[in-house]
């Protein structure tokens, strides 16, 4: 996960209640662990294995990756701006790296 994560947000100062929706995307190669190389040798399993989104203290939406994800996983979602506060979406992978992006979302 050399790259930032892409995020885009339809509204970073919604009006109370409206609907926020959500775009990221992450540079990630999601190796299953089950090709092998031109000199015969497994491909060692590299995939995420968590996806979390938060604002504030309250989780948003959570998402544990499985093999059959394509390289580079887009994730599309949407939530009720309820209050304002610090949208956080982490993602975590097998080898134990972390990324994570932040924005803040504010009331108008």
């Amino acid at each position: 996960m050399a790259n930032p994560p892409r995020i885009w947000l339809s509204n970073e100062a919604p009006a109370k209640d409206e609907i926020v929706r959500v775009r990221a995307q992450i540079t990630h190669i999601m190796e299953s662990g089950l090709r092998i190389d031109a000199a015969g040798q497994s491909i060692a399993r590299d995939i995420l294995t968590a996806f979390e989104a938060h604002l504030g203290d309250d989780l948003i939406l959570s998402w544990q990756p499985e093999t059959a994800i394509s390289q580079n996983p887009y994730l599309e979602f949407t939530f009720q701006a309820r209050q304002s506060g610090r949208l956080s979406m982490v993602w975590s992978d097998a080898s134990g790296i972390v990324a994570e992006v932040t924005r803040e979302i504010i009331l108008s």
